[in-house]
């Protein structure tokens, strides 16, 4: 069988090829015994060695291949023949078969015990590649999907069950919860859920299956499970952890729980619903560890991010932050709450539901069955001696007419809406039955946002617009014909899951008031306020936002028009149109 080198000192390799010094490899060694780490690992984190150049050396030393993953074509089953555990504890893949010999990938290739251990459970020859161990983990996140153990204990589950469902909350409530198959069901789906970066988990039953369809980068995808008679016992489980009526099942419930998966806080918002063939349930997954985001963090443009940044520093007035469900307008808000969140600085916040909970903000969950509303929360809050107040929600007239006399009266008011973008906001306001000389005197600005799919950058590639979105970029921008613009898509890859799109970034929009504006609120006149707007020097509309991300390759054209509602209302080019763009 292959056989890794003999053993090569990584320290006196690269001081023999200058790349490190002696007294760079002490400072090392001295790292490498407080943490615990390799010696390679330490040497890349205290920036003594670029990690490309420390493999490449290392692929020659050894004369193994250096293989970058992220270009990879990987064979699920051939992966798999390596065990999850044993993968991540040797941080090691199986790359490719040829001639009986496997080809294994590792970070570390002269870790002779991980060799041997990989050779008696692969019961195979194996030759070793040298690959990077950030693309390893990741690479390894997607390949050990969870998909086939769901099967598996759903199967388990449905054998358990027998002919006779009865028997559901003895079985979900016995003394060994944590080896009940409906635990492990679970558990298995939310660890799946975190690896595949999914924001939602949906669990639908039907006719003869049962569907858990997860949302990721904002589109589902569906794993369909044939015991459809494990809804009943997980949607019991999910019930009895979220502490909602588990004899209930004829209206809907929401309720929530913090679990702990792969080492990170998760909190779960539930949402029960009677359907059909039982009950439907989507569950919204919020991530703890990373803390509350800041402003730099929500990838907002830098020029849109300090013009924010000053309105909010504003001490008082109301800020409005607008767009449809799921268009990240919490995460902005919570950016802003950021920022002002200080010791002399009063915050309360009127939140349905609170999503995260911060540090010395007074936060308030609204329940309309005790008649705590918004209406009702930020009138109390304005007897509570508040610097800043974020209303959740502007979701009837008494809520804004308070909102807009707290803005005028020295407090600083946010808020959100749905609506679609920033200039309809305003008046939108007014529609709800504000007067026209309060919004005109206590809004500052307006924020609209979207969230678009980012095009995966293992797969993307250059390729030139189709006729149809020559057209459109034509009514877009015609400087967007250029042809030196070079507009990419994602032809689908193994880390994208063959959809070309990975990750998501926000585009926004920022409607800062001005006198003309203000003065066309005063006299409700729409058209004259939205002409104002458009006039503004600095606005700048959602859709050319995101056509200015797809120009730089950071997105599709199709997102583009995707997001784009006014696409719709453009009209089909004549003839004469279309041939004078060929």
């Amino acid at each position: 069988m292959s056989e890794p080198k003999k053993k090569i000192r990584i320290g006196d390799l690269l001081i023999q090829n200058g790349v490190i010094s002696e007294e760079q490899l002490s400072t090392a060694l001295q790292e490498q015994k407080r943490s615990g780490r390799k010696l390679g690992k330490t040497l890349i984190d205290l920036g003594y060695v670029d990690e490309d150049r420390l493999l490449n050396l290392l692929s020659k030393q050894l004369n193994i291949p250096f293989v970058q993953l992220r270009h990879f074509q990987f064979d699920n089953d051939l992966v798999k023949r390596l065990p999850e555990a044993n993968a991540r504890r040797f941080r090691a893949i199986v790359l490719s078969e040829q001639q009986g010999e496997l080809l294994v990938g590792m970070t570390d290739p002269m870790d002779i015990f991980a060799y041997d251990e990989m050779v008696r459970i692969l019961q195979q020859t194996v030759k070793l590649a040298v690959v990077r161990e950030s693309e390893l983990l990741d690479t390894l996140d997607m390949v050990y999907r969870r998909t086939d153990e769901i099967s598996n204990i759903a199967e388990e589950l449905e054998d358990e069950l027998g002919e006779d469902a009865f028997d559901l909350a003895d079985l979900t409530t016995s003394g060994d919860d944590s080896e009940a198959p409906v635990v492990r069901l679970l558990q298995s789906i939310f660890e799946d859920a975190v690896q595949a970066r999914a924001s939602d988990i949906h669990i639908e039953p039907d006719e003869s299956v049962v569907r858990i369809r997860q949302r990721i980068d904002g589109v589902l995808q569906e794993h369909v499970m044939k015991e459809k008679r494990v809804n009943a016992a997980v949607v019991l489980r999910l019930k009895l952890m979220s502490g909602l009526n588990i004899s209930e099942k004829r209206v809907p419930q929401d309720g929530r729980f913090n679990i702990r998966v792969k080492g990170r806080s998760i909190d779960v918002r539930v949402s029960t619903m009677p359907v059909q063939y039982g009950e439907s349930v989507v569950m919204r997954l919020l991530d703890q560890t990373e803390g509350m985001l800041n402003l730099d963090a929500t990838g907002m443009p830098a020029a849109i991010r300090d013009r924010f940044r000053t309105l909010v520093s504003r001490p008082h007035g109301m800020i409005l932050v607008t767009g449809p469900t799921g268009s990240g307008k919490t995460t902005t808000l919570y950016g802003a709450l950021s920022e002002l969140n200080k010791p002399e600085v009063k915050i309360i916040t009127a939140e349905d539901p609170v999503e995260y909970r911060l540090p010395r903000i007074t936060q308030v969950q609204i329940n309309t069955k005790v008649g705590l509303d918004f209406a009702t929360v930020l009138r109390a809050s304005l007897r509570q001696d508040p610097d800043v107040i974020l209303v959740g929600e502007m979701r009837d007239q008494e809520t804004v007419e308070i909102g807009l006399r707290a803005a005028m009266t020295g407090h600083l008011v946010l808020s959100t809406l749905h609506t679609n973008d920033s200039i309809s906001s305003a008046m939108r306001l007014v529609d709800m039955g504000a007067e026209p000389y309060l919004v005109a005197s206590a809004l500052l600005g307006i924020v609209a946002q979207r969230l678009i799919r980012k095009v995966c950058e293992n797969c993307k590639d250059t390729y030139n617009p189709s006729e149809q979105e020559r057209i459109w970029l034509r009514t877009m921008q015609p400087s967007a014909l250029d042809s030196s613009i070079p507009y990419v898509k994602g032809t689908g890859c193994y880390q994208c899951s063959n959809t070309g799109y990975k990750g998501r970034m926000g585009v926004y929009e920022l409607l800062e008031m001005n006198e003309a504006m203000l003065d066309a609120l005063r006299r409700d006149d729409t058209a004259g306020f939205t002409a104002a707007a458009r006039k503004s020097k600095s606005y700048r509309p959602l859709e050319l936002c995101a056509l200015d991300l797809a120009q730089v390759g950071e997105t599709t054209l199709d997102e583009v028009f995707r997001l784009s509602a006014t696409l719709e209302e453009h009209h089909e080019p004549n003839q004469a149109e279309k041939l004078s763009l060929s």
